[in-house]
């Protein structure tokens, strides 16, 4: 059996924590972070249509 992988330790300010816990009440933290991640990355033009990160450099 392999062990199971471990997600990434981000860590995060202390405004952050504030901003989840007063504005995201009852919200999975990783989901709202993973959805502003997402967010910022299509913004900024880094995903494909299909959501994938596009190949190639930021600019």
């Amino acid at each position: 059996m392999t062990a199971a992988a471990r997600r990434p330790l981000v860590r995060v300010t202390a405004r952050t924590v504030d901003i989840l816990r007063r504005c995201y009440r009852g919200e999975i933290p990783e989901d709202v972070l993973e959805q502003a991640a997402v967010l910022k990355a299509t913004a900024d033009g880094l995903l494909g249509a299909d959501g994938r990160p596009k190949s190639g450099r930021r600019t």
